[in-house]
């Protein structure tokens, strides 16, 4: 543990510390990310003094069980959380091993990374908020590591003051502070708090900026960190026209079903493609890909042979043409969902659709039996009751569904299975008998469908 200065209990914290937090919005519960060092200690003091008699607080602690002193920092966590009356989660996560084998490119620190994001999306409720202590210097250090990996507006913008964060908010209120400011505050407030052993090791990128290229570059421009602040701060102004930009490309360009006409892409220029895909990405909730050349995927998404089903894949999502269209397709399950049965207060989830079934006739009518299940082959659909039946994989490919979503695509049986009659697909078509104003059946169904 590294000791502050002497005990101080008639520290009295600055104003501007205290309005911080206090501008913070209302919330159910402020959480508190705690990892033992000097920055998470702080902010859980800060917020303990200044919040304690008006916000529910707690503290969430993640331990990634990679350094020797792991077990000592969670005690430490625990014992700080006890003398403040906050209570303490813990979780303990383990880092895929895969990660730790190409240390020098961060591979470790990322893996760490999106393994504690995860914790802390579980946890968070709605009208919950994550305060994590990152403060001006490490807002400097991001830009300056995104600048060298070759980030655009987007991640020059450094680390956003709030943002949503699972069902809740991610709050970071020191971001206008020094690192030194805290190390000094902290140091007369009598704080302790623990050092990791890793953030001396130079293999790190970031380390090897905070410690061997950031105290360079201040001793030649003792106003680096506010530079550095003032042009994140421009970036993000300009990643905010960006995304109203593509907002507008995107009503213009959308088909209102999760998809792109190309020949209205077509019309757009270099530029504003690639800043609609990223929005548009990002906006899925996906990782925007670092591609070093976004002419040649977009010219073959975009201009290949009519013929052609061209396909890009980033992480979790790909990018796929079809019939004139872009499409963003999340990555499937291997496994198709299970058979299951829909009747009445009982609504069904199958992937993006809905489905929930409803009396119209009698009270105390019982509904026939209704599967909702994927497609088997051999199925077959007749659309008009006085109409013949064709193949439903005929039908499918006539009415252009991707091939991607024909096997995934829900279908409702009704009857006994050995003598049933599909009723409906997905949210394409419905038969007469469970829609209308008075569907023969005496139930209707609806179904309801999500696009991204």
């Amino acid at each position: 543990m590294t000791p502050g200065g002497k005990s101080a209990p008639d520290f009295s914290w600055p104003a501007e510390l205290c309005e911080s937090v206090r501008r913070l919005p209302d919330a159910s519960c402020v959480w508190v990310a705690l990892s033992g060092g000097l920055d998470s200690v702080f902010l859980l003091h800060l917020v303990s003094r200044c919040l304690g008699s008006d916000r529910a607080i707690a503290a969430i602690h993640v331990n990634h069980q990679l350094q020797s002193n792991a077990e000592e920092t969670e005690r430490f966590c625990r014992n700080q959380c006890k003398s403040l009356a906050i209570p303490l989660t813990v979780r303990r996560v383990t880092v895929e091993a895969s990660a730790t084998e190409d240390s020098t490119t961060g591979g470790v620190e990322e893996a760490a990374r999106r393994a504690r994001y995860d914790v802390f999306e579980s946890i968070l409720e709605p009208g919950q908020l994550l305060l994590m202590a990152h403060h001006g210097d490490d807002q400097a250090e991001t830009v300056l590591f995104r600048l060298l990996r070759g980030s655009g507006v987007a991640g020059l913008a450094g680390m956003p003051a709030s943002r949503a964060l699972g069902q809740g908010e991610l709050h970071r209120p020191l971001l206008a502070f020094r690192r030194q400011q805290i190390q000094d505050w902290s140091q007369q407030a009598g704080l302790m708090w623990v050092e990791d052993p890793s953030n001396t090791d130079l293999k790190y990128d970031r380390n090897f900026l905070r410690h061997s290229v950031m105290p360079l570059l201040k001793s030649r421009w003792p106003s680096l960190i506010k530079r550095l602040g003032h042009s994140a701060s421009a970036c993000h102004d300009q990643g905010e026209l960006a995304a109203s930009l593509a907002q507008i490309h995107y009503a213009s360009v959308a088909g209102g079903e999760g998809r792109l006409r190309v020949t209205q892409m077509l019309g757009l220029s270099l530029a504003e493609q690639k800043n609609l895909v990223h929005w548009w990405v990002t906006r899925s909730g996906y990782r925007y890909p670092a591609v070093a050349n976004w002419q040649q995927v977009l010219d073959e998404l975009l201009l290949s042979a009519a013929d052609r089903e061209p396909e890009f894949r980033g992480e979790g999502f790909s990018l796929r043409r079809f019939h004139g269209w872009i499409y963003l397709v999340p990555d499937q399950p291997g496994d198709l969902p299970v058979p299951q049965s829909l009747a009445p207060g009982h609504p069904v989830q199958v992937g993006a659709w809905r489905f929930t079934l409803s009396a119209t006739a009698t009270p105390g009518n019982t509904p026939p039996p209704i599967r909702i299940s994927t497609r088997e082959g051999g199925e077959r659909i007749r659309t008009r009751p006085d109409g013949p039946s064709k193949p439903l994989k005929k039908w499918l490919q006539e009415q252009k569904v991707p091939p991607w979503e024909r096997a995934r695509i829900p279908l409702v049986f009704e009857g006994q299975e050995d003598c049933e009659e599909l009723v409906a697909v997905g949210d394409l078509w419905l038969s007469g008998k469970y829609c209308g104003e008075a569907p023969a059946a005496g139930w209707r169904i609806v179904v309801e469908r999500e696009f991204d």
